[in-house]
């Protein structure tokens, strides 16, 4: 899976838990660009993105993430 296709699949769960299909990730998003990002969703997102792609994360890679693309980074090391 490369990260264009992780992005996808990314995108169809932030749509998904934050209940707004007009969500479009790219790499450089960041929560301040997403409304319905906020600190109780991204707990919610962060566990839907680990069901979704079958993979765990840890506390201290969660909190190095500055954006999407960083988080698809961890995602893709994974896989």
């Amino acid at each position: 899976m490369d990260r264009n296709e992780i992005l996808v699949k990314l995108t169809e769960v932030f749509r998904e838990e934050l209940d707004n299909e007009e969500i479009v990730l790219n790499a450089e998003t960041t929560a301040e660009d997403v409304e319905e990002w906020d600190s109780l969703s991204h707990i919610q997102l962060i566990v839907a993105v680990e069901k979704a792609f079958k993979i765990r994360f840890t506390s201290s890679e969660i909190q190095s993430w500055n954006n999407v693309g960083e988080m698809a980074d961890s995602i893709a090391s994974k896989l």
